[in-house]
């Protein structure tokens, strides 16, 4: 790994839209639309109505909730 590999979860990005075929931003108004507000719960719905699997969700929940609460 270099030293200026991206990290935490937007390090999951290309392997996310790889695996699922859609761009981040989609995932991202998807979660944003989304009337469930708490990190776990959106994490089980996207796992459960979006087939992904653990970490992915879990990484694009994080990622999508700092940048809100950034704003």
């Amino acid at each position: 790994m270099t030293g200026n590999a991206v990290k935490g979860p937007a390090g999951h990005v290309p392997s996310i839209e790889k695996r699922y075929g859609r761009p981040i931003a989609e995932w991202k108004g998807l979660i944003r639309s989304s009337p469930l507000t708490e990190h776990r719960v959106l994490v089980g719905w996207l796992k459960s109505e979006h087939g992904l699997g653990h970490g992915h969700p879990n990484a694009l929940v994080a990622h999508t909730l700092a940048e809100d609460s950034a704003k």
